[in-house]
């Protein structure tokens, strides 16, 4: 098949080229295929080095003989016949005077070079050094052999193509199966495509048993290195040709997920595991280095799907014990997810438990949810309620999953249990107790059971560095940050303040990144109400961190969004915010397990329907967020102001009757509070009463009634003020007023009180007598007349390196709202490579968010012009 990425590297025009995979990567399909389609059937020499070719003498009267099959090679080399005294040496220098005058470019192609023995091979690099200019080489190999070929490649004259060059990807996996005239869903064909990791025999040895297959999806889930032609081909081809001990450490390795030398010395007794597995990788024997370092290794899937077979079948039973010893060594090393892993499989679960719960606030504080998750699905049923430690981590789990009932369920378990807990764990057993309730309280918005917690965990240092050094550390950030959050949920601003900033110093200095993101979550969302551009620093920050550490499917990634969809919404920018807010909606998860983001992000949704006049949907999704946020343990400063947007989309509906009478059921001192005395000033001149609306904000302008946003709610008091003043024809102090609303405005270009309340005659007869902020009123008559904004005019620079079709193929879904993981989804292949490509397009497009990058590249013309409305499609 044509592979266009591929044979434009073989077209290249260094003197050499390397093609070094292990067996069955496609190598020898691939030259054949790029010679036949770029027409040089007479001008290539092809030579297949035979298995275990120890015979120079026969290898060279194979390259004479194939380069006498060449238009040009045909007139100058001459034949030489088998003689007793004709060695390599002889025959090399024959040609090299043969080749002497060559004019026409030839290419000489040699198969399976790893082949040959030493003197052949020393052979052949006399040969390449001394070669006319217009002989090339192609050398193919299951492995790099010395040829001294590192002198090429410092002048530039060297080309490789190597196993990852060589995998298939989706789309040519997709041509492959067309070809072999097998029809597969692109879900089956995604599969098949990673677990193979782009393995050319194995695409085709599956493409094979798929033929008249009755279920493709069944075959793809279940295709392995144990189907019958795969593990023949593997046998026959790699693990037959290794010696006892390389196969018996394969074997017994198998049950590992990496391995380095001291861990294969562990489960085989044997020294020197390192220096195997080093050769073993670069013998191309389907051994993957993990590091620059070649310390640690994994096996390709489909080779350790045969290596676990034989182990079964050669060493039965020895699996539990080799998991066991794993586990051990695992754990004291600190390496605790991948010891659980190998106690459970090796049914020891005393270990796992232990280790599980003993690492559990690391995990946490790292951001591991779905590891903890995973883990405990592990267990036997009913483990977790019957072990104290472990029943604590399950009410995290529950806690993280959206269960609040469940994980308090679990806290009382882990309690009845604490007394059945060894002398030297129970204080540990409290500590863990201590951390998740203050979770918990957290997620319930109850502000004096979160300050009492933290401050029970902050006194528990002592144990928590006994127990883990640095823990303590760790849970000193995690107290500030909830305190902090939650302060500023309970209208505690200059105490949120302080222990937000304290919590978010604390875990950078101390080097947990997720801590850090969901306290410059926290600290974005105080910042909103000093100063946007602060607050969208660390919006940018907390994203940065995400995209980092993969926590883009984390609801603290959701709450963010909402913020960064909401601060777009005051200012007008409705495309721009729709895409945030339903990263922030999808993201967010069950809405009864984060009550106070819930309300947020329906806020949110609330006020951009609003902007966009669907009233009638703004109203029900108030009436939600109203619902959700009388479920908070606290007062809460989004209540009133919820309530007041709440009251607004039901006067600008009409309802000023069921308006008044939700208006007359609030407290008197909810009707104190600013945002509700705005709402009952708009609904006093939708009764055609503008005294009354100047006395009710006549407080708000006077400071004297609390707004949680300071200069959105004044703006919107002085809107309404110069509504009422020029309804009762006092057009001077309406202009006053007008200009005072500019001006809080203008800072943070809020257009929101402006739109909410339209006053299109007014603003312009503002604009003809004179405002100090003409471009912000233009701003605001185009929107009221329905134009949209000019985009900035500055042309951008070009990107700093041209993007691959890889990196492109990425580029078209980050407009969207997927997620990290669901665009490898839609792409078929590892959330990892998605992650590679993001980082690279971030580099070369001169970026360091997901949104820059997108301006940046709809900028460049590398995208549509628009952001997507609605939802999410496939990139086409």
């Amino acid at each position: 098949m044509s592979r266009p990425r591929l044979f434009g590297r073989l077209a290249a025009l260094a003197r050499v080229i390397v093609v070094s995979a292990p067996p069955g990567s496609g190598k020898t399909v691939l030259l054949r295929s790029w010679i036949s389609q770029a027409g040089l059937a007479d001008c290539a020499a092809w030579v297949a080095a035979g298995r275990g070719e120890r015979d120079p003498q026969q290898f060279w009267l194979s390259v004479l003989g194939a380069l006498r099959q060449t238009a040009p090679g045909s007139v100058l080399v001459q034949a030489v016949t088998a003689a007793p005294d004709l060695d390599g040496w002889a025959i090399t220098e024959r040609l090299l005077k043969d080749l002497a005058p060559l004019d026409d470019r030839v290419w000489l192609v040699i198969d399976d070079v790893h082949e040959l023995g030493p003197d052949a091979l020393r052979q052949l690099e006399l040969l390449v050094m001394r070669a006319p200019e217009e002989l090339r080489f192609v050398l193919a190999a299951r492995h790099d052999v010395r040829l001294g070929l590192h002198r090429l490649r410092l002048e530039g004259e060297l080309a490789e193509i190597r196993e990852p060059d060589l995998r298939f990807t989706l789309a040519e996996a997709g041509e492959l199966y067309a070809a072999a005239g097998v029809q597969l869903p692109e879900a089956a064909l995604g599969v098949l495509q990673e677990r193979t990791e782009g393995w050319a025999a194995g695409l085709r040895l599956a493409a094979l048993a798929l033929a008249g297959h009755r279920d493709p999806e069944q075959f793809a889930a279940g295709f392995s290195g144990t189907e019958r032609t795969v593990a023949e081909y593997l046998l026959a081809e790699v693990l037959d040709r290794q010696s006892e001990a390389v196969r018996r450490l394969l074997l017994r390795t198998s049950v590992l997920d990496r391995v380095n030398g001291e861990l294969a010395g562990l489960l085989t007794g044997d020294e020197g595991g390192e220096r195997v597995l080093q050769d073993l990788e670069a013998a191309g024997a389907f051994v993957v280095s993990l590091d620059p370092a070649r310390t640690w290794f994994r096996y390709h899937q489909m080779f350790a799907g045969l290596l676990a077979l034989e182990l079964r079948r050669t060493e039965p039973g020895e699996a539990t014990a080799l998991h066991r010893a794993a586990a051990g060594w695992f754990a004291g090393h600190g390496f605790a997810v991948e010891a659980v892993r190998h106690a459970q499989a090796a049914q020891d679960w005393d270990l796992a438990a232990r280790m599980l719960a003993g690492h559990w606030p690391a995990l946490h504080l790292d951001g591991q949810a779905a590891t903890v998750h995973e883990l405990l699905a592990g267990f036997p049923a009913g483990l977790p309620a019957a072990d104290a430690g472990l029943a604590v981590v399950a009410a995290a789990d529950e806690l993280a999953q959206g269960s609040l009932e469940a994980a308090e369920r679990y806290l009382t378990l882990a309690g009845r249990h604490s007394g059945s807990v060894p002398a030297g764990r129970g204080e540990y057993g409290r500590l863990l107790l201590g951390v998740v309730r203050l979770l918990l309280d957290r997620q319930r918005g109850n502000l004096p059971a979160v300050a009492a917690d933290a401050r029970e965990l902050q006194a528990m240092t002592e144990v928590a560095d006994a127990s883990r050094p640095g823990l303590g550390a760790d849970l000193r950030a995690l107290a500030l940050i909830s305190l902090g959050g939650t302060e500023f949920w309970a209208a505690a601003p200059d105490d949120a303040a302080r222990h937000l900033e304290s919590g978010v110093a604390l875990a950078r200095r101390i080097g947990r990144p997720y801590l850090e993101f969901t306290g410059l979550a926290h600290q974005a969302l105080y910042e909103v109400y000093r100063s946007f551009a602060r607050a969208a620093e660390r919006g940018r920050q907390a994203v940065k961190l995400a995209e980092q550490h993969g926590w883009t499917d984390d609801p603290a990634f959701g709450f963010v969004a909402s913020i960064l969809a909401g601060m777009l919404t005051w200012q007008a920018r409705l495309e721009e915010a729709e895409p945030w807010l339903q990263v922030a909606e999808r993201a967010l998860g069950d809405e009864a397990a984060q009550p106070a983001s819930a309300a947020t992000i329906r806020f949110v949704r609330g006020a951009l329907e609003m902007m966009r006049n669907r009233d009638s949907e703004a109203l029900a999704v108030f009436q939600a967020a109203d619902v959700l946020a009388g479920r908070l343990a606290s007062p809460h400063y989004l209540i009133p102001w919820i309530r007041a947007l709440l009251l607004l989309a039901m006067m600008r509906l009409g309802q000023t009757g069921p308006a008044g009478q939700f208006l007359a059921g609030l407290s008197d001192t909810d009707r104190e509070r600013g945002e509700i005395r705005i709402a009952e000033a708009a609904l006093r001149l939708a009764q055609d009463d503008p005294r009354a609306a100047t006395a009710a904000i006549a407080p708000v302008l006077e400071g004297s009634a609390p707004v949680a946003h300071q200069d959105l709610g004044r703006a919107q008091a002085y809107v309404l003020e110069a509504i009422a003043r020029d309804a009762l024809r006092d057009q001077d102090a309406a202009d006053r007023a007008l200009e005072r609303a500019l001006g809080l405005a203008e800072p943070d270009r809020l257009l929101l009180p402006f739109l909410l309340h339209p006053t299109m005659v007014m603003i312009e007869r503002h604009a003809r007598r004179g405002t100090a902020h003409a471009a912000l009123v233009a701003d605001i008559l185009s929107l009221l007349a329905g134009r949209k904004l000019a985009p900035p005019a500055a042309g951008p620079q070009p990107p700093l390196e041209t993007l691959s079709d890889s990196e492109v193929r990425v580029l078209r879904y980050l407009p969207t709202n997927l997620s990290m993981r669901q665009i490898a989804s839609e792409l078929y292949v590892s959330h990892n490579t998605v992650r590679t490509h993001v980082s690279h397009l971030y580099a070369k497009l001169g970026t360091h968010t997901r949104a820059e990058a997108v301006a940046r590249a709809r900028a460049l013309g590398l995208l549509a012009p628009s952001p997507l409305g609605g939802k999410a499609t496939r990139a086409g």
